[in-house]
């Protein structure tokens, strides 16, 4: 865990952080995205200044090699990047992952997009909201 990081206790921890919120049926289930989408509505201050967790899923065969550099410069002007700087506007319905669906907009050009919540974090680690998004990314993955 980088040093910056709040100190979010152990998985154990974690799972009861969870528990707290979706109690004993904690599968992944649209049920449970829109239950974890109505807590954090509550929890979280919006708009949120957020950037990527990881590489997003359009991006993995340029950061990882062997596809087009100049192209995806060229797609990052349309396509959120892992990189960029967004405002966390709202959190809609999840999607077909069960991941609820969340509304950005660029710092840098004011474009907006849609994109499942499990992807963003917080640019403030040390902020309560990294460890609300930090659990759920948890649940989600798990």
């Amino acid at each position: 865990m980088k040093e910056d990081t709040e100190d979010l206790g152990d998985g154990e921890e974690c799972e009861q952080r969870i528990h707290a919120v979706l109690g004993d049926s904690s599968e992944r289930s649209f049920e449970n995205a829109e239950r974890y989408r109505l807590h954090l509505r509550q929890a979280l201050k919006l708009p949120l200044i957020v950037t990527g967790r990881e590489d997003f899923p359009w991006e993995e065969k340029y950061v990882f090699g062997g596809w087009s550099q100049a192209e995806y410069k060229r797609l990052k002007k349309t396509q959120p990047s892992f990189e960029d700087t967004f405002e966390l506007l709202d959190l809609l319905e999840p999607n077909e992952d069960d991941d609820v669906t969340a509304q950005i907009r660029r710092t840098s050009d004011g474009r907006t997009f849609e994109i499942g919540l499990s992807w963003l974090t917080p640019k403030n680690r040390k902020s309560a909201a990294f460890g609300l998004l930090d659990d759920y990314a948890s649940w989600h993955a798990n």
